[in-house]
């Protein structure tokens, strides 16, 4: 089935409520779907669940999220950073809940959603705080934490182009997370910068089927 075409950005996330849990792609900014996020913003959704590499930069996309207390738990890699004041903020005062994953750990446990993994054995965190209240084994000689997949009801990612059917190829290094949030999401939302008719993007060069895209608005050069 052909995704539905979004007629703005605000058209795009308007099926985000309260209470939601939200993948947002990027790498700091490469590929944070800046656009969906500001519509986000607008659309008024709070105490959401972001999935997000990091916890905001600076005074744009995600970090205005959290500036705003819309956010009420982040599930991240890097929650700290030079400019990373509106994440620190709402910590100290004890207005958003973190939960610190490891990249990779991250990254797998987006991936395992999508491919239908129940758990994983995973050797990074073990023996530290973050394995605390989950179960361990020691395989081979060596430590393991199970971890578990990450599942979310949307995905907001940026990617550089969608034919009509919703297949997406993706610029350079904001490809990042973009993949596996767009299977892990019940509904994956994605920005643009156009969308070319079916047969306009060659198969072998598509990075995500359009059978995981749900949503796709074009918004132009926004990469």
């Amino acid at each position: 089935m052909a995704p539905r075409i979004a007629t703005s950005a605000a058209d795009a996330v308007a099926q985000i409520t309260d209470g939601s849990t939200v993948l947002i792609g990027g790498f700091g900014n490469a590929g944070q779907p800046m656009e969906l996020i500001d519509a986000l913003m607008e659309c008024g959704a709070t105490d959401l669940t972001v999935v997000n590499n990091n916890a905001g930069q600076a005074d744009a996309g995600l970090a205005l999220l959290i500036k705003e207390r819309r956010v009420k738990k982040i599930i991240c890699s890097f929650p700290r950073q030079s400019d990373s004041w509106h994440f620190d903020e709402a910590y100290r005062a004890g207005e958003i809940e973190l939960e610190l994953v490891p990249q990779g750990n991250l990254a797998e446990r987006i991936r395992a959603a999508g491919a239908g993994i129940g758990g994983f054995f995973t050797p990074t965190g073990y023996g530290t705080l973050l394995a605390e209240g989950k179960e361990t084994r020691v395989i081979d000689g060596r430590g393991y934490v199970l971890e578990s997949p990450i599942h979310a009801d949307f995905a907001l990612i940026k990617a550089l182009r969608a034919d009509s059917f919703g297949n997406l190829v993706y610029r350079k290094t904001a490809r990042n997370f973009g993949p596996i949030m767009a299977t892990a999401a019940a509904q994956a939302i994605v920005q643009v910068d156009e969308i070319v008719p079916a047969g306009g993007i060659d198969p072998e060069n598509v990075i995500t089927p359009g059978i995981y895209v749900d949503t796709v608005v074009a918004l132009g050069g926004s990469n």
